[in-house]
């Protein structure tokens, strides 16, 4: 069963509707975090190899965020339909939109209290634990999730951390061997302006995945306030995704200079060349895991690639110091913020 819903019946519903109004406001704030605390990692090579300067490079982030939402929904929305379907929200419409506010309201506490200190923490995996989490709570057990949809997960962490690894690791290889008899101060000009160029591909794959994640919890609770829980497909209308890209972008030109630090400059100290093969990288497996439905942690498969291509010099060229703090992180956030997202939902149902 399939559904969207138009512009002028989502206002008309919005203006009678206070949880509706409620998610709708919550949704937004996560894809505002998201994009103030997740889209720098898009760029934060470019500006660690100074290839941009950070406001140059958030405002190019910006623009290619909200097109990599727009366009790339367009043509492909398998990952929103993944992470529609990934939990079971049937039953009760108002428990059920209830659990969902909690999700979302524990994902904002997480992004937040990573991005006061700096760790570039995973809004894909956040999300993903806040709203199973959730979903336990609301149906009583695991039978709250999809384990068919659930397994993608799975399947994104191998290919972020191998696919992404691996690849850093290898273009950078080839790199130096193609241009090992070239005069290095030669190619300065061209690493520089490839490396904004893949940094831009980065900014336009980082809104395909993670919009679409957002989008498809944004659709989720239009069908919820509508009482309508078993539209088991549904179309992304225009208007959403204008919506999503300009508040992700919006999130984005607010800054978020801690995490480019955190992830371009303390992690691997890099030159355009090495920038431009970790950012290549990423795209390559965004793109790919996108094609697929594969919802993948943007921060995780960037991060990787850039240890990928210090491990290529030598692995001291890294700091596993920072290293060890980000695996940390992405560890507790599974546990973390679905435990958070269970609480929330079991207060929230109770309480209101």
């Amino acid at each position: 069963m399939a559904g969207s819903i138009s512009l002028d019946l989502f206002l008309s519903n919005l203006a009678t509707n206070p949880a509706l109004a409620v998610t709708v406001v919550l949704v937004l704030a996560v894809i505002l975090v998201n994009g103030w605390t997740d889209a720098p990692n898009a760029i934060a090579t470019c500006v660690s190899t100074r290839a941009l300067d950070p406001k140059r490079a958030i405002l190019m982030a910006a623009v290619f965020n909200f097109l990599g939402v727009f366009v790339m929904t367009l043509f492909n929305a398998t990952v929103a339909q993944t992470i529609y379907r990934m939990v079971d929200f049937g039953g009760d419409p108002r428990e059920a939109l209830l659990a969902l506010c909690a999700a979302l309201f524990a994902i904002v506490i997480w992004a937040t209290g990573a991005w006061y200190f700096g760790i570039p923490t995973s809004e894909s995996h956040a999300l993903i634990a806040g709203i199973s989490g959730a979903a336990i709570a609301l149906q009583g057990g695991f039978n709250g999730i999809n384990p068919e949809e659930w397994v993608k997960v799975l399947y994104g962490l191998i290919m972020s951390t191998g696919l992404g690894f691996g690849l850093g690791w290898l273009i950078v290889k080839l790199i130096g061997y193609g241009c090992r008899n070239i005069d290095r101060r030669k190619t300065f000009g061209i690493f520089k302006n490839a490396q904004i160029g893949a940094a831009a591909g980065m900014a336009f794959m980082h809104g395909a995945q993670d919009g679409q994640k957002f989008m498809g919890v944004f659709m989720l609770g239009v069908f919820l306030a509508q009482h309508d829980a078993a539209a088991f497909q549904f179309v992304i209308p225009l208007w959403l995704m204008i919506l999503c890209s300009f508040v992700m972008a919006l999130g984005t030109s607010i800054g978020g200079y801690r995490i480019i630090k955190s992830v371009g400059m303390d992690m691997v100290k890099l030159e355009k060349y090495q920038g431009f093969s970790a950012d290549l990288a990423a795209v390559i497996c965004l793109f790919l895991s996108s094609s697929f439905g594969i919802p993948v942690s943007t921060t995780h498969t960037k991060t990787t690639a850039i240890m990928g291509v210090g491990a290529a010099k030598r692995l001291s060229c890294v700091n596993w110091g920072i290293v060890r703090e980000m695996v940390l992180t992405w560890i507790l956030t599974f546990p973390g913020c679905g435990l958070i997202g269970f609480l929330m939902a079991f207060i929230f149902m109770r309480v209101f």
